[in-house]
């Protein structure tokens, strides 16, 4: 066991451990053996000898008088004052170390030794692994495509570890071949089956707004707040985003020169048309606006009822799908709007009612003459019948 720190040393360069993390589980391990091999009742302790680059196991003692009552009780760890007496400068309360060779275990404790150690550095690199992990949960990971299976999941390692991208968490209508790289929101980390249990998405909204986060140094900087995005994975997104600083155009920014930003987190989503709205706390000017390219007339917000009575209750949690209602938006547009407020297969509508948390119902206003119109035609005939009677008197 000499020199046992520079296979320590070794070991934590190996393996991209701390030294002291190493030391540690070594230190931990001696201890455990000594107990199990020697006496589990034993108050071992191991101390460094850098000067000898080794380690060193010792057991402590506390020195009692003859009459105490923890003698009686038959612990290793107390000795009666007559027993050691003669060593020396010895008190009642002292303390006494008695050294254990490690040299001197048996062939059975030093395989034993070594078997926890290495159950025990690989459990520490996990360990490490798995903080490492989670510290990037819920943002984007790159990693290499090592497989796809007969369901069209795609197996991507991320960090030495099968990480898996379900056919529902893709795109619609992309696809990877192995040894691609490709990036995707970690989303679940975990363990299954005891090992660690990665799961990926391209789908979650999460993915759009940190790619986004990726283009814009102002969404990193916080000099632009993203408030909601809502999207519908390879057709269409809309994101809501703001700043408190009046000279940032939060949507110029997001966007980028000749639309350069946008374009790349779209090119990353499989074409993905991705709509940039300013929020305002105006929830009426809001949903106006996340109904862009419509033009909308008016909005009126009714709220959603919020008083049931005890019956409505009951049949409520009786029924399997309990939904919370929303508030509803009624907007009124213009016939020839109706289709750009819709968009095609209404795609359009439902993300603005995502991103604005509420129904919205389109009332569709045709082109009708201004109020004031008939009065304009009563006075046009009054004047017109004042003409001709003037006509005739002359």
């Amino acid at each position: 066991m000499e020199k046992i720190l520079d296979i320590v040393d070794l070991i934590a360069y190996e393996k991209g451990i701390e030294p002291d993390v190493v030391y540690n589980i070594v230190r931990e391990n001696i201890i455990r053996v000594a107990k199990e091999e020697i006496n589990q009742d034993y108050d071992f302790f191991v101390e460094k000898d850098t000067k000898m680059r080794s380690l060193r196991l010792f057991y402590k003692v506390l020195v009692c008088a003859d009459d105490d009552e923890r003698l009686q009780e038959g612990s290793p760890n107390f000795v009666p004052f007559s027993q050691v007496q003669e060593n020396g400068d010895v008190q009642v309360g002292d303390s006494l170390e008695y050294e254990i060779a490690l040299d001197s275990m048996k062939r059975g404790a030093i395989n034993k030794l070594f078997l926890n150690l290495e159950v025990g550095l690989q459990r520490q690199i996990e360990d490490q692994l798995l903080e490492s992990l989670n510290a990037k949960l819920h943002h984007i990971v790159a990693g290499v495509v090592v497989g796809v299976d007969k369901e069209e999941n795609t197996f991507v390692e991320i960090s030495g570890i099968r990480a898996i991208l379900a056919k529902k968490h893709r795109i619609k209508g992309e696809s990877f071949k192995v040894g691609q790289t490709i990036r995707a929101l970690l989303k679940f980390v975990g363990f299954k089956r005891g090992e660690i249990h990665l799961e990926l998405s391209r789908t979650a909204v999460k993915f759009l707004e940190e790619l986004l986060a990726l283009e814009v140094p102002e969404l990193k900087d916080e000099e632009i707040i993203i408030y909601k995005s809502a999207r519908i994975p390879g057709d269409r997104a809309k994101i809501a985003v703001y700043t408190t600083n009046a000279r940032i155009d939060p949507i110029g920014c997001c966007v980028g020169v000749k639309g350069v930003r946008i374009n790349a987190v779209s090119s990353e989503l499989h074409g993905e048309n991705i709509d940039c709205i300013e929020y305002t706390q105006n929830r009426e000017m809001f949903i106006a606006r996340a109904l862009a390219p419509a033009q909308v007339l008016s909005v009126k917000i009714q709220k959603a009822q919020k008083d049931i009575d005890m019956q409505s209750i009951e049949k409520i949690s009786e029924s399997k799908e309990n939904k919370v209602s929303k508030d509803k938006a009624i907007v009124q547009i213009k016939s020839d709007q109706k289709s750009k407020a819709i968009g095609k297969s209404g795609i359009n509508v439902r993300l603005a009612g995502m991103l604005c948390d509420c129904e919205i119902e389109l009332q569709e206003v045709g082109e009708s003459a201004p109020q004031d119109m008939p009065a304009q035609s009563e006075q046009a005939q009054k004047v017109g019948i004042d003409a001709l009677q003037s006509l005739f008197k002359n």
